[in-house]
């Protein structure tokens, strides 16, 4: 599958996953939880309000990387990026910061390989946050103690 035929099809949408594809066009499926779509909703709050330049939040955000569709849970697009890229979707960069929040079905290495292929994509910086709100940052330098964006 293409990320356009996920989109249109009727039987994907509205189901309680967040869904990707692999490299290979194969769904994945991942469940979440209230406590995700809150700290979705505060990560970018808190990115909105603190933001050192204007541009736009984005929930859900799909980005093509060489190992399929990933949808990073929240990101942060400048008004640059928008101007260039639109609402594309899924857009073939990554916007400057894209955050994934971790759920009880992911696993560590999962989450390294999409902190790599979001800076491989663009990013500037990939954040995760755990269950309990706590974040960790990276660039393309490595684990950062805090956000060079924000």
């Amino acid at each position: 599958m293409d990320w356009q035929q996920v989109i249109d099809n009727p039987f994907l949408q509205d189901l309680p996953f967040k869904i990707e594809l692999n490299k290979w066009g194969k769904i994945l499926m991942s469940p979440v939880n209230n406590n995700h779509g809150n700290l979705q909703y505060k990560i970018g709050h808190r990115i909105h309000s603190s933001s050192k330049q204007s541009g736009e939040i984005i929930i859900e955000c799909s980005i093509t990387t060489p190992e399929g569709v990933k949808v990073a849970d929240v990101a942060w697009a400048s008004d640059e990026f928008i101007a260039k890229h639109g609402f594309d979707t899924p857009y073939s960069v990554a916007p400057e910061i894209c955050v994934e929040i971790v759920s009880p079905s992911n696993s560590t290495e999962e989450m390294q390989e999409k902190i790599r292929l979001y800076l491989n994509q663009g990013a500037r910086e990939v954040w995760i946050c755990d269950q309990d709100g706590s974040i960790e940052y990276f660039s393309k330098m490595g684990q950062m103690d805090k956000s060079a964006e924000v």
